[in-house]
């Protein structure tokens, strides 16, 4: 069942209650810095499990560190200074016996811009499946094309696998990241601004693969594409200055949001 509550302080609007069962990821009291500077303030909210959620807000707004912190990229500057939790799938993923490789195969993410490896086609998909360990050679067929089918790339690319990965066109690098991070199979896919870079033909490839996979995985996406986050998003939380000010289903927000604040974002009104 999914309720909504208000928060403590009322400047922060509506806030989507998900029943433990039905979240992926829970966030209780989450703040994090980098040095002095505040980059997250106390965030609470829960992330449904097998939709996709999308985080807007300004730049600067902290969307993007929160993104990272689901998979501890963090962990690798030593000036960010956290407090709080994380949850995935009911387990703190900081306690000690979380083993962070593990974690990041369980939480993907793809980035703004593509970063396919400088080998073949093939080998980008395979990359993550060998580092788990030997698959005989036709199951690692049948799972690079599994993944390339996933996100739509199959198709465009079987006759070419041995070939480099920076000869496709940024729209098919993307896909192909995309399906490097679902050959793993992860339980949770982290997409930060995945089409900005893109034209819009690739752009709608993108969109239509995150529809796709819902019915597998969470997704959480951040955007600036106001149209973006309404079309491809069940959920979204908008966020201003490490804050979270309304989180909700992502009609209800664009339509009807209850705080002036959002409203004058998702309108144009504020920047």
């Amino acid at each position: 069942m999914v309720s909504v509550f208000m928060s403590s302080s009322a400047a922060r609007g509506p806030i989507i209650d998900f029943a433990a069962s039905e979240s992926c990821l829970e966030i209780n009291g989450l703040s994090l810095a980098y040095g002095d500077k505040p980059a997250l303030r106390d965030l609470t909210l829960r992330v449904p499990r097998q939709r996709v959620t999308a985080f807007i807000g300004p730049s600067g707004c902290g969307k993007s560190t929160l993104l990272r912190a689901f998979n501890r990229l963090h962990d690798l500057n030593e000036e960010v200074v956290r407090c709080g939790e994380i949850r995935l799938e009911g387990q703190d993923i900081h306690a000690p016996e979380v083993e962070v490789a593990e974690l990041r195969r369980r939480v993907g993410m793809v980035f703004q811009a593509p970063n396919p490896f400088p080998m073949s086609i093939y080998d980008n998909v395979a990359f993550g499946l060998r580092l788990q360990g030997e698959l005989r050679r036709r199951q690692m067929d049948d799972s690079v094309e599994w993944a390339l089918r996933s996100a739509a790339l199959w198709e465009e690319v079987k006759d070419r696998l041995r070939t480099s990965a920076w000869a496709l066109s940024g729209g098919q690098q993307q896909r192909l990241v995309i399906a490097r991070t679902l050959a793993v199979q992860p339980e949770v896919l982290l997409l930060d601004e995945p089409a900005s870079a893109l034209d819009p033909i690739s752009t709608l490839k993108i969109e239509e693969l995150i529809g796709n996979l819902k019915s597998r995985l969470s997704l959480v996406l951040v955007t600036h594409n106001m149209q973006q986050a309404a079309r491809v998003s069940d959920f979204t939380a908008f966020l201003e200055q490490g804050e979270l000010v309304e989180y909700g289903p992502t009609q209800t927000l664009f339509t009807h949001p209850r705080l002036a604040r959002t409203e004058n974002y998702i309108t144009g009104r504020m920047t």
